[in-house]
Order: C-alpha cells, then structure tokens, then sequence
C-alpha cells in the first residue's frame, strides 16, 4: 500500500507562490491529485496528473486554479508536485494529495475513488 506525505504548505500573503511536494513510498501511482478543504466547507479537486510511461504526463485543473497552478511529477523522486501562484485569500485550505491505481486518464479524475490519501498541509493566504 502506498504512503503519501504531503510538505510546503505555510502561511503567506496573497499574490505570492508556493510549492507543495508529495512523496509516494515505495512508488507513486498511475494516478497522482491534489484536493484541498477549507473549514466548512466540502473537499474539492485541485489538481490530476496521470502517467502510463512515466514520460507523457495527462493533467487536469479544477476551473478556479487553471492557469495558477500548475501540477507536476518526478517519477525518480516518487514525488508530485503543486506550484502554486497568485495565492488568494480563498486558496487558503489544507492541501492533501491523493494516489489512485489502475484505470487510464479517463479515470484520473476527481470523481474516482483513490486508494491513498496523505495527512496534509495547511496552506494559508492573507490580504
């Protein structure tokens, strides 16, 4: 079973970046996510990436990160990666990263059910 740990997260102000890495032990999954959960509210996708050859990578973007964030794996390093820029104060959340097996890019979405989850990092932005 895969173990996932989750680092980066901090607290900043907003307009700045920050990046986020998971490592996967023993090895990352086809299907790697970042999701995030501010208090009170529901968790939601973030972020996908999948890879069959560790060479083409598939990505997708919920709506209110595209174009600020941008998802990204090392397959040596067994880590994947959120680059996270012009934080807003509503991208504060706990950021978790999600592990999924089997299936091809159709199925690396935020709707599949994923086998691991990390314990997560606090990311928080102020004006």
């Amino acid at each position: 079973q895969v173990q996932l740990v989750e680092s980066g997260g901090g607290s900043v102000q907003a307009g700045v970046s920050l990046r986020l890495s998971c490592v996967a032990s023993p090895y990352s999954r086809t299907c790697m996510a970042w999701f995030r959960q501010a208090p009170g509210k529901e968790r939601e996708g973030v972020a996908t990436i999948y890879t069959s050859d560790g060479r083409t990578f598939y990505t997708r973007y919920a709506d209110s990160v595209k174009g600020r964030f941008t998802i990204s794996r090392d397959n040596a390093k067994n880590t994947v990666y959120l680059q996270m820029n012009s934080l807003k104060p509503e991208d504060a959340a706990m950021y978790y990263c999600a592990a999924g097996v089997g299936g091809g890019y159709a199925t690396c979405s935020f709707q599949r059910e994923f086998e691991a989850w990390g314990q997560g990092t606090q990311v928080t932005v102020s004006l």
